[in-house]
């Protein structure tokens, strides 16, 4: 077999495309980086020369014998050939090495992909929690090294998504009630005890707290907590390991947090589910803060975590707060962290020696994954512990973490774009009859958007999109020019291109029209005596005049003013737009004869791919010629929803009502369009938060692909739909306070 070559966007895709092609045996030749991506020259091990194995060696063409018609160098030729191949061979041996490094079955990323997760697994970061990252590198840093800035900032920030905290102690130490610490023997309990009884007095005074000790055998429990009280001057109280919370209630009015130091318990002993049962024995709400020995084996971290959540299950409780211990003792922090992480626990404090309260520090995300690394590079720099953590490979996050990250991507899209919790509210109706459906609709829609809410409105066409039942929906714009994430359906607005625009600028206060098509003689004249900024996407067909003729805009293209090129993404692709201009004038229907045609300036666009540079699409569009160039931004912001029916189409496909339940076609319309919104919203933004988001959604949805758009409105429809079933198993987005 000859050599071939291969193409690709990045590593990742190119290697791909080798081993579907010739196999995991493929040998690479040459690799290198192109304008359009990363070129591989590969063959098939068994064309090589000196065999196929993997300790195949070279082997030295034999000398030929020189005749009058072979030229005397020919073995001098041979020999350089022969060399040649040996280094060849040598180098192919090598990428295969790196080909089949990672574990049997995984494909081991290429690039900077490998970087991140190699860099993760040094660190301490388990392998789960690696691969979880590197599925979710956004386009934006594909070709960079992880030596970039901006690549470092941004597993970082990942990291620090996954790691919830508290925003301020007052959080904890604020709300009233029963706090019990449970966890192994010999990791901390009774001196974070009084460090957390500590903060509290510092708080709030000694009046309202109270300690509880249940450790009834190690020797001079009870003596060591006793001195803690004395100190702090606050009452301490014993309890058998038997006896509920409820029985002490009377000997402690007046306290309002009570903190209980209970008996350590290895992780393996069945006891411990007696022990949190009796916790919850009583009628008081007892909380449970999980102590993690920050010095422990990942191993053992990760068993600890499970068996004492599934002893708070069996008892009816829940188990959602950890402190992590012993900090100061740990070589690494980052194994423990990893644990918190998969498991969705609320890191609280970190406790990092004997001293009360001094030795206890608030948990702050962003310090912890500094410090993190920061223990890497020491190590690094010492020659020592430099072998990639490997112990939690196979541990996959739960469902509590998962939740937690999910809520996380829901909070940040909320707080993103407006709108957004109007379309939640939408996707709560499934499963609902029909009639709540509609009884709830209605009110949602009543006022919605709202007065003032929307700068401009993006006008869909009066029709029947192609392949579907339904009109697209139009979309608001808020003051910053984004779309709002719920949009309007077409059938519960007013009849009338004029009266819709009337009520557009009355009830949102919109004075900025985005319309598909000249707008009628009517909605012109009220359009212009309100001085209302307008664009109108045309077709190429459509007649304006220009030097006292009528042509079809397309034709008129070749006189146009050129414009500067501009980059843009183009139906989830990136892409690059060539703008030209031209005064005409035009006709708005219906018109007759005579009638004054209206000043406008027509536009004309080359939409190409950035990469290869092919034609994509050209478009139209009119403007008053009073705006001069003003609507260029407007101009982009059209194009750029220029897909958004097509999205809407496959999302009305995806949301399938036979695997949801009772739907409406105006909920699932809504929904559709909505996620399609969103999802086009997200493709197109180009700051740091927007970056992260696509990254964290593509990364659900189980890696990148070419129409970002259209993987987002996938990851978006999943994302919403294991909301639904996350809540429904009672796991919901709750905070916990």
């Amino acid at each position: 077999m000859s050599v071939m070559r291969f193409t690709g966007a990045n590593s990742r895709d190119a290697m791909r495309q080798v081993r579907e092609a010739l196999g995991d045996e493929a040998l690479i030749l040459a690799n290198r980086r192109t304008d359009s991506g990363v070129e591989i020259l590969a063959m098939a091990e068994s064309a090589a020369p000196g065999g196929s194995g993997e300790s195949a060696t070279p082997v030295s063409p034999a000398p030929r014998e020189a005749s009058a018609s072979s030229p005397a160098s020919s073995t001098s030729a041979d020999s350089a050939f022969a060399a040649m191949s040996e280094k060849l061979l040598e180098e192919m041996r090598d990428m295969r090495a790196l080909l089949a490094r990672d574990q049997p079955g995984r494909e081991t990323p290429a690039g900077l992909d490998g970087q991140v997760r190699e860099l993760l697994l040094g660190v301490g970061f388990g392998t789960a929690l690696a691969d979880e990252i590197v599925a979710a590198l956004p386009d934006e840093l594909v070709g960079t090294d992880i030596r970039d800035d901006r690549a470092m900032a941004w597993v970082k920030r990942q990291l620090v998504q996954r790691l919830a905290g508290l925003d301020d102690e007052a959080r904890f130490l604020d709300r009233t009630g029963v706090v019990a610490l449970i966890g192994p023997t010999g990791v901390g309990k009774t001196t974070t005890t009084a460090k957390l009884a500590a903060r509290y007095v510092m708080r709030h005074g000694t009046r309202p707290v109270a300690l509880v000790t249940t450790d009834s055998f190690r020797i001079g429990a009870h003596e060591q907590l006793r001195i803690y009280a004395r100190l702090l001057d606050v009452p301490m109280f014993a309890l058998t390991a038997d006896q509920p919370v409820n029985d002490l209630l009377g000997r402690m009015q007046g306290k309002s947090w009570v903190i209980i130091d209970t008996v350590g318990m290895s992780q393996r002993d069945h006891r411990i589910i007696e022990q949190v049962g009796h916790l919850r024995g009583g009628t008081t709400p007892v909380r449970l803060v999980l102590l993690l020995n920050a010095a422990s084996q990942p191993e053992t971290l990760e068993e600890v975590v499970q068996r004492y959540r599934q002893a708070a299950q069996a008892a009816g409780a829940e188990l959602n707060d950890c402190v992590i211990t012993k900090h100061d003792e740990a070589g690494r922090l980052a194994p423990a962290l990893d644990v918190v992480m998969r498991h969705g626990l609320r890191l609280l404090f970190v406790s990092h020696g004997q001293r009360v309260p001094e030795d206890m520090s608030l948990a702050e995300p962003p310090k912890l994954i500094d410090e993190a690394f920061a223990q890497h590079r020491e190590a690094a720099s010492s020659g020592a512990d430099s072998v990639p953590h490997q112990a939690s490979a196979g541990r996959t996050p739960t469902l509590m973490g998962q939740g937690r990250r999910l809520a996380g991507t829901l909070q940040a899209l909320r707080q993103r774009l407006d709108g957004f919790d109007e379309l939640e509210r939408v996707w709560d109706l499934l499963g609902l009859p029909a009639v709540v459906q509609q009884q709830r609709l209605d009110e949602l829609l009543a006022d919605y958007p709202g007065p003032e809410r929307a700068l401009g409105m993006l006008w869909s066409e009066r029709r029947r999109v192609s392949g579907a039942s339904w009109a697209m929906p139009d979309i608001a714009l808020n003051a910053d020019g984004d779309w709002l994430a719920l949009p309007l359906l077409q059938h519960r607005q007013v009849a009338g291109q004029q009266p819709r625009l009337a009520e557009a600028e009355g009830r949102l206060g919109a004075s900025v029209h985005l319309m598909a098509g000249l707008p009628d003689a009517v909605a012109c004249q009220w359009l212009e005596s309100r001085s209302q900024s307008w664009v109108s996407q045309v077709r190429g067909s459509q007649r304006v005049e220009h030097a006292g003729e009528r042509d079809p805009l397309k034709s008129l293209a070749a006189l146009a003013e050129p414009l500067d090129e501009a980059h843009c993404r183009f139906r989830g692709m990136a892409s690059r737009l060539k703008l030209a201009t031209l005064a005409v004038n035009a006709m708005p229907r219906p018109s007759r004869r005579g009638d004054e045609g209206l000043a406008v300036q027509a536009w004309f666009a080359e939409v190409r791919d950035a990469e290869s540079g092919r034609l994509v699409a050209r478009r139209y569009w009119l403007t008053p010629a009073r705006l001069g160039r003003q609507p260029v931004p407007l101009l982009l912001h059209q194009l750029q929803g220029d897909g958004l029916a097509l999205l809407t189409r496959r999302a009305w496909q995806r949301i399938e009502p036979q695997e949801l339940g009772e739907l409406r076609p105006d909920v699932r319309l809504l929904l559709a369009s909505g996620t399609a919104a969103v999802a086009t919203h997200l493709d197109l933004a180009d700051d740091e938060a927007a970056m992260d988001l696509r990254a964290e959604l593509l990364g659900l949805a189980g890696g990148r692909r070419r129409r970002r758009d259209v993987a987002l409105m996938e990851a978006l429809v999943e994302l919403f739909l294991v909301r639904d079933a996350i809540r429904h198993l009672g796991l919901g987005e709750r905070e916990a306070g």
